[in-house]
């Protein structure tokens, strides 16, 4: 081919990516004494427990519950807290990837899904006795209370429709 046109590069089109949502409601700042105290709740309830951990709690509850907001949230401290990205991915299918995760691990996530999901309208005891055998009983209060938080700040996020993918690690914090 000859020309005596001046090359130019091959480019790739670009993705075209769905336009983003907005928010429906900020409730945050319409409600700044509510959001201030989950602020505070949330705090109190990540005392004692190992970052990582708390984290993958966090995760789960958020996947469950549909929270895209918080999944983003979550997995961005989860890897700054340093996390594994292997363990992130595998989380969503934790039951079938239990060899990625403590026993202890296990059982946080076993009881944040029954706590997260109450179909039945209660925690089954047995997962609660194995939370209790792994955790000590005022560690256990705190990830039961870490679990509580999760799912109420899921329900503000899901329900006011927050938008993913502008948070940056460590940022509430």
């Amino acid at each position: 081919m000859t020309t005596n046109d001046t090359t130019t590069a091959t480019t790739t089109p670009t993705a075209e990516y769905a336009p983003e949502h907005s928010p429906r409601l900020n409730w945050a700042k319409l409600a700044p004494d509510v959001y201030k105290a989950m602020v505070r709740l949330d705090t109190a309830a990540q005392q004692g427990l190992d970052p990582k951990l708390r984290e993958l709690v966090k995760i789960r509850a958020s996947q469950l519950n549909h929270c895209a907001f918080c999944l983003d949230m979550h997995t961005k401290d989860a890897l700054a807290a340093g996390e594994s990205v292997e363990r992130v991915v595998q989380l969503s299918a934790w039951d079938e990837s239990r060899h990625f995760y403590t026993e202890k691990e296990l059982a946080a996530l076993e009881l944040t899904e029954a706590v997260t999901v109450l179909t039945d309208g209660f925690v089954p005891d047995e997962v609660y006795e194995r939370a209790a055998k792994h955790f000590e009983e005022a560690e256990l209060a705190q990830l039961i209370a870490a679990i509580t938080v999760i799912n109420a700040w899921n329900r503000f996020g899901v329900t006011c429709r927050l938008v993913p993918g502008h948070y940056q690690a460590g940022q509430h914090k």
